[in-house]
């Protein structure tokens, strides 16, 4: 009789899963709260056990190896398949309710909530865009149960998750006019951004004009892209190619944005939901 094979450890099969897509042991250890090394020694023991070496490592880059690439959908379907024997996997088993700031939420977005969604496709996922102050008046309003946006005045209920640099973006052709008003680009009239950047521009004796106001971070890069415009945006959303030329014009400096976690999320009585955000949230950090 041919020796009984031991099942494999579904913990070390989730953190494989973790490392193959968000390619780095820190980021899957921030997800699943636990320690970079934890998360080696379960990889390691799963190697082990499949006789098989799945992960390439150095110390800049994690790669999966060919082992590890073939084994990768088999190991997806085999956490799916866990969820569907423990029933929990229906169309709406779980919801979360997020919102995410629009200068928060950069190009990288789709590919996140993609990773996200395939971590636990359980727990229904709704999104939701929009301006900080917006989103926190939807999360007061219990209309959302977390929303990862920028500080917004003296509140200090949130979580601090990041630090980011801000500056003045523009297309690389793009030149000032002289004898005209700097052309600005702005989210929205009520943008906190907005109102930062044009009293720091008020302040310095700046003269300034809107030329393009509101439609979201796309519209807003499509603005800067093309040449229209300048605008105070986060490094995280500025479009691809576009430079910071607040030294060149002398503009005035604009301080570190800092991105907040505000959650109404019960790790005990929800766990997947939690876990979910968390995956989330260690996804936009290391965007």
């Amino acid at each position: 009789m041919e020796p009984q094979l031991r099942p494999l450890d579904l913990d070390a099969v989730q953190a494989f899963v973790l490392v193959a897509e968000m390619q780095s042991f820190t980021r899957a250890a921030e997800a699943l709260q636990t320690t970079q090394s934890a998360i080696s020694l379960k990889l390691k023991r799963l190697e082990s056990r499949l006789g098989r070496r799945l992960l390439e490592r150095s110390p800049r880059l994690v790669r999966l190896s060919a082992d590890g690439l073939q084994f990768l959908d088999a190991a997806r379907a085999l956490l799916i398949a866990h969820e569907q024997a423990l029933g929990q996997v229906t169309v709406a088993s779980e919801r979360l309710a997020v919102g995410i700031s629009d200068h928060v939420a950069g190009a990288s977005l789709p590919a996140m909530l993609a990773q996200v969604n395939a971590f636990d496709p359980g727990v229904l996922l709704e999104v939701r865009i929009a301006s900080s102050r917006d989103l926190l008046a939807m999360y007061d309003r219990g209309e959302l149960a977390a929303v990862i946006v920028r500080r917004e005045g003296d509140r200090d209920d949130g979580e601090l998750i990041q630090v980011e640099k801000m500056g003045w973006f523009a297309a690389p052709h793009w030149q000032p006019q002289p004898g005209r008003p700097l052309p600005l680009a702005m989210f929205s009239s009520v943008c906190a951004i907005r109102e930062l950047a044009v009293r720091r521009l008020d302040d310095a004796g700046i003269v300034w004009a809107e030329v393009f106001i509101g439609g979201g971070v796309n519209a807003v890069a499509a603005a800067i892209s093309a040449g229209l415009a300048i605008s105070a945006l986060l490094y995280r959303v500025r479009p691809p190619g576009a430079i910071d030329i607040g030294k060149q014009l002398d503009l005035p400096n604009l301080p570190l944005a800092q991105v907040m976690l505000h959650s109404k999320i019960d790790e005990v009585n929800a766990p997947r939901p939690s876990a979910v955000l968390r995956l989330l949230v260690s996804a936009i950090k290391n965007s």
